[in-house]
């Protein structure tokens, strides 16, 4: 089916007390194994670049990509721009076809990230596309962006509820402990702070960073009210390990056959982080 906005899924999502699981991917065989997997599970799905990935690639290589194998595919996806720090860069991408557009002004002083955000809502919703944000920092490296976790800073419920009604944003990326890339110990989550979020703010929430986090916190931090969830580095990191494993055979050349082994590895992820966000026959 074609591409959909987010929208709509995420506040199923949120009806439902589950969460959308959204895919970070880097090449054709992670939009394929995504894809794959979200139909046979029948559970709606977003796919996600970030600027790096869009450096590497290009808008329009990524989201020719993206609608191609969606067209054939029965269930729910959405394309979206995870962590757009710029206007500009935010035009390009629903120029482009992506149907979901996330604005990071996170690094910038409060008044400024209101602005920023804003206007990207003004022009997003004009063509009825939605907008994620991001209020506070959360901590880790991810692409070349990297937040010390000294810089790192946890959301603020009163913040929250003022930036969401001054910039109209669709949903809010919060910031409550976890953090991009692997975890170096045990991530803890500020349950408390995420359950004060959810009373102020009803716009929809968001947590980044996923990778590495213990099932149980992801389950919880979705019953508190969680309807997207992020995940990039598990999958970066299974994708490389399903191909290195199968270049120690030597004589295998054909990248055709050692992806194999990349996806399969990928696809295994993919499910396991489907049905933790319980979407499974949410389609």
């Amino acid at each position: 089916m074609p591409l959909v906005t987010s929208k709509q899924m995420l506040e199923d999502a949120q009806k439902g007390n589950y969460a959308v699981a959204a895919f970070n991917i880097e090449n054709m065989e992670m939009v394929q194994t995504v894809l794959e997997t979200a139909t046979e599970l029948q559970a709606p799905v977003m796919i996600q670049t970030t600027p790096g990935t869009v450096k590497y690639a290009g808008f329009e290589m990524l989201s020719a990509m993206v609608h191609t194998a969606a067209k054939s595919c029965p269930v729910p996806v959405a394309l979206h721009l995870d962590h757009g720090e710029s206007y500009d860069l935010a035009v390009q991408a629903f120029r482009s076809g992506y149907t979901s557009i996330m604005i990071d002004g996170s690094k910038l002083p409060l008044e400024e990230n209101i602005a920023l955000s804003k206007r990207v809502v003004d022009m997003c919703h004009a063509v009825g596309i939605p907008v994620e944000a991001e209020l506070g920092k959360v901590g880790g490296k991810e692409d070349g962006l990297e937040v010390g976790q000294n810089s790192a800073t946890y959301t603020d419920p009163a913040e929250a509820k003022e930036f969401v009604i001054r910039t109209g944003i669709d949903s809010l990326a919060v910031a409550i402990g976890t953090a991009h890339g692997f975890y170096k110990g045990q991530p803890k989550l500020d349950f408390d702070r995420l359950t004060e979020i959810r009373k102020v703010v009803e716009v929809l929430l968001v947590l980044h960073g996923a990778s590495g986090v213990p099932d149980d916190m992801v389950r919880k931090a979705i019953t508190l009210g969680v309807s997207k969830v992020n995940f990039a580095t598990e999958l970066r990191a299974a994708l490389t390990r399903g191909v290195r494993e199968a270049l120690v055979d030597q004589s295998i050349i054909d990248p055709k056959k050692f992806m194999v082994s990349g996806k399969k590895a990928v696809g295994e992820i993919v499910k396991q982080k489907i049905i933790l966000c319980g979407s499974v026959n949410k389609a």
